[in-house]
Order: structure tokens, then sequence, then C-alpha cells
């Protein structure tokens, strides 16, 4: 059994990863964006693990990544590149979601494991991008579970920084599994763990896993 903590104050949806479809991630981020009616922009490689993204930001501080796995040993052997390779390999769709936090070490000391660096570098800005990111092993064996992220860059170069204006923003996500299951791995016991976004339980008895996720847009709801 993993260890309670009380306050969850520090934790938040930081954002959805979405795995590139069999044409591409820039023909499925085209799909994206004609739904949603915002602009993608290249969020640059991951070298670590060996994959690369496309960012839509949105509202609230958070974003949808499109990401792909690249021809390269990192996106064989971490188990971000592995996720976003079998995801793909399935025919691409949603691959999980993130939870930020400032409180690292105790999401370390809760999981056993330490976070493990990553770095990317739009090409527009040429500005590092600095996190550490813990918890991919977990929603590669049950994928209703986000994975965890701690910004070590500034707060104004975080990527949803460019969506301020879209009027685009995270609503809910559809998400088949067990919410009791979700709160001993986020590590808490209140009721609604992620307080600015609805989470809504779909299809208990299918595959676990992030279905869907809802948007608000200045056209109406748009689901992906």
């Amino acid at each position: 059994m993993l260890a309670r903590v009380c306050n969850r104050s520090d934790m938040h949806l930081d954002h959805v990863s979405f795995a590139s479809e069999p044409d591409g991630y820039r023909a499925t981020a085209d799909r994206i964006s004609a739904q949603l009616g915002i602009e993608y922009y290249d969020g640059g490689v991951h070298p670590r693990f060996g994959t690369r993204n496309l960012i839509f930001p949105l509202e609230s501080g958070h974003y949808i990544e499109v990401v792909e796995a690249l021809e390269h040993p990192a996106s064989l052997s971490t188990p971000y590149g592995q996720a976003v390779r079998a995801r793909s390999e399935l025919g691409g769709g949603w691959m999980g979601w993130c939870v930020g936090v400032t409180d690292l070490d105790a999401v370390e000391d809760r999981l056993e494991r330490k976070a493990v660096d990553g770095n990317r570098t739009p090409p527009d800005t040429g500005v590092e991008l600095r996190w550490k990111q813990i918890g991919v092993k977990g929603l590669i064996a049950d994928p209703q579970l986000p994975y965890f992220i701690h910004w070590i860059s500034a707060k104004d170069q975080h990527p949803s920084a460019r969506g301020t204006g879209t009027g685009v923003e995270i609503d809910a996500l559809q998400i088949a599994g067990n919410r009791d299951r979700l709160r001993e791995w986020l590590g808490t016991d209140v009721p609604k763990p992620i307080p600015e976004i609805n989470i809504d339980w779909t299809a208990p008895h299918a595959a676990p896993g992030l279905m869907a996720v809802t948007l608000r847009t200045p056209n109406g709801p748009v689901t992906l």
C-alpha cells in the first residue's frame, strides 16, 4: 500500500498526452487544431526519451501535447519512449495525463524511486525547458494513472504560457478505471484530488486508461 499524505494543495493537472496516429504527429495535430480552433507550436525533441512533441497551449495553466516516438535508442529503452511508441503502434490516441507537483520529494518517497530529468528546446525560442518526472512505469502498468512532473524552468516558460486568450480550456477527463486506485496513487483520500477539473469515470469495465478529454471552447464543448 502506498503511503498517504494529507496536503494535496500542491497538486494540479499539468497536461494531457496524445500519441501520434499512423500518419505522423503533424497530421494528428492538424486534426486536433481543426476541432479546437487553435494553433499548435513545435515543442522540440526530448533527447533523453527519444520523442518529440507539438504543443497546444490552453487556458488555466494546462496544455495538450501530441507526441511521437523517434527512430532513436532512447525511445526503446526509456519508459516514456516505450509508452509513446506502444500507444502509437496501437493506432495512436490518448496516452495519459500528467499531474504537476511542487513537493517532488513526497512523491519520490511514496513511489520509492527517484524522478528522472527531462528537457527539450522549442525551436522558435531556443530556450531549454527543464523538469523532473516520475511515474511513467505506473502509467504503463495501469494506464488510468497519471505520471508526475516537477518543473525546474521558470513559471513563465511553462508550455501553457502561450495559451492566454485562446478561450480553450480543459473541462473534464473521461477515465476508465477505479477512483480508489487513483486516490491511492495520488496519495490522498479527498473526494476531488485535482480540484480544477472534472473526472468522469466512464466505462468501468473497459480496459483502464484515459478515454477522452472534453474542452470548453468559444464555439462550445469539444470532446477529443
